[in-house]
């Protein structure tokens, strides 16, 4: 039997505790305050050096956060021209100048102190219509860094100014301007020295100003804007005149010319919400959504439900790796909206979203659809730049020894000239051979016959040739056009599809034997769950067994279509659809999938009279300038472009 150990002494048990706790302490662990269980500190006021800066980590996140607060005060001071000024991005320097209105000493005095503002109308924070309001931008920068200011008020006989030094304040003192406000902040976040390691290289921070500057540049167009530091170039965007044509100047500025060229005007009105502003066609895009903008009442703001909004207007253009160009400009009562959700003005949180979601929706769709049978300007200037001709042979170039050219379908062709390279006895035989280029690259002859003078008339021209089985060439008063002939029947099949749904419903076709398909058998399940809503487009679907569905029925507009790629892709939609999407934007897909599948392909061989059908009907189809993944359905080519490639003009 094992004796049971010696009672330990309590004065043991003491000696005990103290060695562990000295371990502990040693490793660093009985030390520190535990709060799981209650609260080892006792509860004490904060300092106002630590609350000011405690403010300023929520308002002052980088520069740019600063060139936002002080430029939106200058515009909710009329200024009608602002010079912003940075260096080391932001970090040395700062000096914001405007032309506004100007404050008096005692305003002065007051604007450097916190929750100080002019621009609440008597404290209701549900009447907020100016873009600074909190009061906290200027004690928080002074906070952490070197802040001072001159202004001058139309009722001051000279200007005054002030200085706050890492919270600490100076008395207002006279100073020189002749009109307005110049706030320079210097060394930012030198008294909170731990902030500048979470800070990214000079170069990065003057890109983040250079947004914020754009992006208010982009909600006041009758404001003038210069932005200038070590970083960049100095630009000036240049006060615009008002109403579309100056907002579409102003963006044009700042976009590019591109935009402009390919801009559709934006405008609805719903419940007094107004939604203006300018998007650019399906066929202009961009691989990110950096191109979307959203001003609520003057404020840019970055919203989740804009690119929820973009996502379902362009539904039906776009592939889902491009995304296009927008901006929107709301104007709403105040007090549908809250703009005092975020520290920094960044967000805001609409009353009703749904009524301004859905305003937004249509008023981009009705845009799309009213321009849809443009294609974008970018189109024909990458053609005309395709067609550039190649560096001219140097002297002493013997065509008759040069080596074969490509044909297009890979088969190698003769050198120029090679069909006559023998011929040598008479002179009008050598002659003729300069005009034998060998065999057309093209696989479909042009109509040597001159068109109807009414189809030349036709937007889209009258068909002359079918190159390659894939691409109609048609001839314009004006120049020509080259139509995708799959792309631009796969847009065409896709409205038949959805105006026989608004209308009478997809007419169907029973299959003599059913398709069997086979699927992993959650898509099985994600399948038959729409069913009902298939069966609306035509697709009549029903379980086969546990892994497989058997369609009985296809739309009849798609003819001899292939059931089994139709319900693979359309599994394939269903596992990825958005939930937060309504269900008729998620059918648009079942159609467009459909479509793809139902159009004419390309490598066939259309006769003049399909061509011209097929011209025909793109132009009385809405939306026929994109197909349903956002590719171009064609490309026109003006005379003068042509004539610019030859050297005419």
């Amino acid at each position: 039997m094992i004796p049971k150990p010696a009672p330990v002494s309590c004065a043991l048990q003491s000696s005990a505790a103290v060695a562990t706790g000295k371990a502990l302490r040693y490793i660093g662990v009985s030390d520190r305050p535990r709060f799981a269980h209650g609260h080892t500190m006792p509860v004490r006021q904060l300092s106002e050096a630590v609350v000011n800066r405690i403010a300023a980590g929520e308002v002052v996140e980088r520069p740019a956060s600063v060139v936002k607060e002080l430029a939106e005060n200058a515009l909710d001071a009329g200024a009608g021209h602002i010079d912003v000024l940075t260096d080391g991005g932001g970090r040395r320097l700062i000096r914001i100048t405007d032309d506004g209105s100007g404050m008096t000493r005692g305003d002065l005095e007051l604007a450097v102190e916190r929750h100080a503002t002019s621009k609440l109308i008597e404290d209701d924070l549900l009447d907020i219509r100016t873009l600074g309001f909190r009061g906290e931008a200027l004690p928080s920068i002074g906070s952490v860094a070197r802040l001072s200011i001159v202004t001058r008020h139309a009722g001051e006989p000279h200007a005054w100014g002030i200085a706050v030094d890492a919270g600490s304040k100076s008395e207002a003192k006279p100073a020189a301007l002749g009109e307005g406000t110049r706030v320079e902040v210097r060394d930012l976040f030198y008294a909170t020295p731990a902030r500048l390691k979470f800070l990214k290289s000079d170069r990065s921070e003057a890109d983040a100003i250079r947004e914020v500057v754009r992006r208010l540049a982009m909600s006041r167009p009758d404001v003038a804007f210069t932005l200038a530091g070590e970083e960049r170039s100095p630009v000036t965007w240049v006060a615009a005149l008002p109403g579309a044509p100056g907002r579409l100047a102003r963006l044009a500025d700042i976009l590019g010319t591109e935009f402009r060229a390919n801009a559709v005007e934006v405008q609805g009105e719903r419940n007094g919400t107004l939604v203006e502003g300018f998007a650019a066609l399906p066929t202009h895009t961009r691989a990110n959504a950096l191109g979307q903008y959203l001003f609520v009442n003057g404020r840019p703001v970055r919203d989740k439900l804009l690119i929820g909004v973009v996502r379902a207007a362009y539904a039906d253009y776009l592939p889902r790796d491009r995304h296009p160009v927008v901006a929107m400009f709301l104007t709403v009562d105040s007090r549908e909206v809250d703009v005092n959700v975020h520290p920094a003005k960044a967000e805001v949180r609409f009353r009703d979203p749904q009524l301004i979601r859905g305003l937004m929706i249509r008023s981009l769709q009705e845009a799309l659809t009213r321009e849809g049978r443009r294609a974008a300007t970018t189109g024909g200037d990458a053609t005309v730049a395709a067609f550039r001709p190649a560096t001219l042979p140097q002297p002493g170039w013997d065509w008759r020894r040069s080596p074969a050219r490509p044909d297009p379908r890979g088969m190698p062709l003769a050198p120029f000239g090679a069909a006559t390279a023998n011929v040598a006895t008479a002179f009008a035989e050598r002659e003729q051979a300069a005009f034998d280029v060998g065999g057309p690259s093209a696989d479909a002859r042009a109509d040597i016959s001159q068109p109807a003078p009414d189809l030349i008339d036709q937007p889209l021209g009258a068909a002359r040739a079918q190159v390659h089985e894939t691409y109609i060439v048609s001839q314009t008063r004006t120049g020509m056009v080259i139509v995708d002939q799959h792309a631009a029947h796969e847009r065409i099949v896709y409205e038949r599809l959805k105006a026989a749904l608004e209308k009478t419903g997809v007419a169907r076709q029973l299959l003599l034997i059913p398709e069997i398909v086979e699927l992993d058998e959650a898509d099985v399940e994600r399948v038959l769950a729409r069913a009902e809503e298939l069966a609306r487009y035509g697709l009549v679907v029903e379980p086969f067994g546990p892994g497989a569905v058997a369609v009985r029925e296809t739309p009849s507009l798609l003819g001899k279509a292939d059931a089994q790629a139709i319900v693979r892709d359309l599994a394939e939609h269903i596992a990825e659809w958005d939930e937060t999407l309504p269900l008729e934007r998620k059918l648009m897909h079942v159609a467009a999938t459909m479509a793809c599948h139902g159009s004419v392909r390309a490598g066939r061989r259309l006769k003049p009279d399909e061509m011209n059908a097929l011209l025909r009907e793109m132009e009385a189809t809405p939306n026929s300038g994109q197909c349903n993944h956002g590719r171009p359905t064609y490309v026109e080519l003006q005379l003068s472009d042509i004539e610019r490639l030859f050297g005419r003009r």
